[in-house]
């Protein structure tokens, strides 16, 4: 078993599997699928992948439960285990797996989260938005750091991120009832608060080509939300 595992939730990502597997497997970690009864396949090709690598393994789900829910299953599914760095992931290819060793890199400098940022010294690292999403994107983090003190940061909605296990067994995961983007920032917020080193490293992120996008109004409205709950200590 490696120590490394790379966390995927999917819903409808029959189209990027057979290109997204090899990839990770050039890269010494293992590897989680939590899928949400994906109606295209996504399981199957999964278990065909499963047949030729112990290194990857899946978790099947009875319906769609929502991003956070399958985030939180596979971090308690790694603290059962021996792995000492924990992924996210998105199982879409708009993240690219050749960045891992720089996440654990940093994680080996004593940071103790690591997130993979679009927006660091300034600049805009993003493939294939149009300006509104963009500045969705933009605002969002801008709203959420800048409520929750958090302005050294400038992705917290990043979907990419690396947590050292301490993080993880710290937090009191069946407290967290957020998803989407609001998930991701209120992951951030709880670590901050315990003390834990965060930083960023600068990524690019490719917009799906394929498969089932997540965002939704109702995932936007949460995010807004939550940090004034996380905020005022809700």
């Amino acid at each position: 078993m490696m120590d490394t595992l790379v966390i995927l939730p999917t819903y409808n990502e029959a189209e990027n599997i057979d290109k997204l597997i090899p990839k990770l497997l050039k890269q010494e970690v293992d590897i989680l699928f939590i899928d949400d009864a994906s109606k295209d396949n996504t399981a199957q090709l999964i278990k065909q992948w499963m047949n030729k690598s112990n290194r990857i393994n899946l978790i099947e789900r009875p319906t769609k439960l929502g991003l956070g829910t399958a985030y939180i299953t596979g971090f308690k599914w790694a603290l059962n285990r021996d792995y000492q760095y924990i992924f996210e992931m998105d199982a879409d290819l708009s993240h690219d797996p050749k960045d891992i060793p720089k996440f654990i890199k940093k994680l080996e400098e004593g940071y103790d989260l690591v997130i993979g940022s679009r927006y660091t010294r300034g600049t805009i690292s993003v493939v294939g938005w149009d300006f509104k999403r963009l500045l969705l994107s933009k605002f969002a983090n801008y709203y959420a750091k800048t409520i929750l003190g958090l302005r050294f940061l400038t992705d917290l909605t990043s979907g990419y991120r690396c947590y050292l296990r301490a993080v993880l067994e710290s937090i009191e995961l069946d407290s967290i009832k957020s998803n989407g983007y609001a998930f991701q920032i209120e992951m951030v917020y709880r670590a901050y608060k315990k003390g834990f080193k965060i930083t960023e490293i600068p990524i690019i992120f490719y917009e799906r080509n394929s498969g089932s996008s997540k965002m939704d109004k109702k995932i936007v409205k949460e995010a807004a939300l939550i940090v004034w709950k996380l905020r005022f200590g809700k």
